[in-house]
């Protein structure tokens, strides 16, 4: 974050710098999602080129990531004015060792002050990671001081790209000639079967690859669970919360096409995606039902040889791909959401058979969403038995804070 003499030259281009300060106005003003607005932004100028576009995204999920930090060195008391906007992208850009250009909005910048705040708030957690103070004060009760600083200080990282291979398809060895002649490089990695990291970033959704249905975007982390529930084909597997489908699209690979999968989700806009997703990844063995009454999983009760609970939740172990939750999340939220997950492993475990077992996974590093949610169930639940678990570290393997556990209906 400190200014660099390598870039003490690099400029700020005009048209660059106002698309990335209406970025931020939606954003920080508007409420809108980054990962959305940084699709829209970067569709406004045909001419941008790779770097253009690299400046854009890079600096808006920067902005958003240090929002706090840049906030108190400009001093502009988290009210996002036009004027306020530009203080603290000058913030920024002095930081980076931008030089700045003779325009009005950085007539009178007290560089030197800058730097100085910069050195002097790097003592205090909350401003150097910049973080709320509920988040983090919950997460230092629940995870500790050490941990929840190493965990913090990965999740402020750039989130990496990663594919997961769809095996219906094509292999990995495969996948990474056919995306090399694409101009790119991808690397794999260490005990993940069908992943590839991305040597570096590149817009992957223009690719013939993409289009045929040889790959989906997954980071790493995410790819652990479908394996983690044990199917085979034939089975019949039932995905709770599906989504928009990137686990179930995983488990209709791992079996091959064989069997079936049901997706539940009470969201229809969702599952519409899923069915987009299935027909290119040439997935044919998923039945998507969307959740309109206790009905639909009533019908589905002891059904089951294995059922997927992805459960929703804070989120905190995905702050890097997202990190505008970390100012859009609310203390009342995660009170609520950890009612909802007990009330999803209570209903959902009934759909279960004999004999069959159950993975409940969250994308939170949590203790209170995940491993006293399972043992809570467990102590009401003596007919299901623990298995396995795993917790999923961002600072021990770069990649998403993941939780899951396995449990066995005996």
């Amino acid at each position: 974050m400190k200014d660099n003499p390598k870039n003490s030259e690099k400029r700020l281009h005009r048209t660059l710098v106002f698309a990335v300060i209406d970025a931020l106005h939606l954003i920080f003003n508007e409420n809108e999602y980054a990962d959305k607005v940084v699709q829209k932004t970067l569709k406004r100028d045909k001419r941008w080129g790779v770097r253009d576009r690299k400046f854009i995204a890079e600096t808006i999920y920067e902005m958003v990531r240090h929002k706090r930090l840049y906030n108190e060195i400009a001093g502009t008391k988290g009210h996002y004015s036009l004027d306020n906007l530009w203080k603290n992208f000058t913030v920024w850009a002095v930081l980076k060792g931008y030089r700045l250009p003779d325009w009005d909005q950085f007539i009178g910048t007290p560089v030197r002050r800058i730097k100085g705040k910069f050195d002097e708030l790097q003592k205090q957690r909350k401003f150097r990671e910049s973080v709320p103070d509920w988040m983090d004060d919950l997460c230092v009760k629940e995870l500790g001081e050490d941990k929840w600083e190493k965990e913090l200080r990965e999740l402020n990282l750039k989130a990496k790209v990663i594919l997961r291979v769809n095996t219906l398809k094509t292999t990995k060895q495969q996948l990474q000639k056919i995306l090399f002649e694409e101009d790119i490089a991808t690397e794999f990695i260490k005990d993940q079967p069908a992943a590839l990291l991305l040597s570096e970033r590149k817009n992957v959704f223009v690719t013939d690859a993409f289009k045929k249905g040889l790959f989906e975007v997954q980071d790493a982390s995410s790819q652990l669970v479908a394996p983690f529930l044990d199917v085979k084909p034939g089975m019949r597997v039932i995905d709770t919360c599906a989504g928009a489908g990137g686990k179930t699209l995983h488990l209709a690979s791992l079996m091959e096409n064989k069997g079936q999968i049901i997706a539940l989700d009470i969201y229809e806009s969702k599952l519409k995606e899923l069915k987009r997703r299935a027909r290119r990844d040439g997935v044919h063995n998923v039945d998507i039902r969307p959740i309109e009454s206790s009905k639909t999983i009533k019908k589905l009760k002891n059904s089951a040889d294995r059922v997927l609970i992805d459960a929703p939740c804070s989120g905190l172990g995905v702050l890097k791909r997202n990190p505008d939750s970390k100012w859009k999340l609310q203390p009342e939220f995660i009170k609520e959401i950890k009612k909802t997950q007990a009330e999803i492993l209570e209903n959902y475990s009934k759909l279960v058979k004999q004999g069959g077992k159950l993975v409940y996974a969250t994308c939170s590093i949590l203790p209170s969403e995940n491993e006293e949610q399972v043992e809570n169930f467990l102590k009401n639940h003596p007919e299901f038995k623990l298995v396995n678990e795993n917790k999923v570290s961002p600072a021990k393997t770069g990649f998403d804070g993941f939780y899951m556990a396995l449990l066995e209906k005996i």
